[in-house]
């Protein structure tokens, strides 16, 4: 556990995929085939508590979804790269832009697509739910699921390496 603790203090930017992570995977499309995904509240506020640390985090995934770009927009994520089956290109542009080391980026991810981003991030993190080929590739394993809050397990876990989780959560006690 000391490595991966290690590895969490020197993170900087914390990437997510969406569909099996932010969400649980499912697409639920209505009868005039409009898609909706559902988000756990809970991640909202871990990536918000995050953010406030001075973490960046963004988003790179397959799905091209203007649903993905509001939740994006409403958590004030400012780096978004949809459309992005092969991932290795968004991810190298977001690295050159941020002036970031490999070591510097954790990456959360479910399923093949995820696999080079994973391979190359400084902390690999695969959600409980992960095919097992991904959870081969990951230096550490959430117990939630994707969509189920396992993105907060992750920003708290974060937090927590980096000795910044006490003052995020000393702001909601009453003074």
């Amino acid at each position: 556990m000391e490595h991966l603790i290690a590895k969490a203090k020197s993170i900087k930017l914390l990437i997510l995929d969406v569909d099996g992570v932010l969400t649980d995977g499912r697409i639920y499309l209505n009868d005039s085939g409009i898609q909706q995904l559902a988000f756990h509240i809970q991640d909202g506020l871990g990536i918000k508590l995050l953010q406030k640390t001075g973490v960046q985090v963004a988003i790179i995934t397959g799905r091209q979804s203007q649903v993905v770009a509001l939740r994006a927009e409403i958590l004030g994520i400012k780096y978004v790269y949809q459309g992005n089956v092969d991932k290795r290109k968004a991810y190298q542009d977001l690295r050159a832009l941020l002036g970031l080391a490999d070591t510097e980026i954790a990456y959360v991810g479910d399923d093949l697509p995820d696999l080079p981003l994973l391979q190359q991030v400084g902390l690999p993190i695969a959600v409980a739910n992960a095919r097992e080929i991904i959870k081969t590739q990951a230096a550490w394993q959430t117990k939630g699921h994707g969509g189920q809050g396992a993105v907060r397990e992750v920003c708290e876990f974060i937090m927590q390496a980096q000795g910044t989780w006490e003052k995020m959560t000393n702001e909601f006690y009453a003074k």
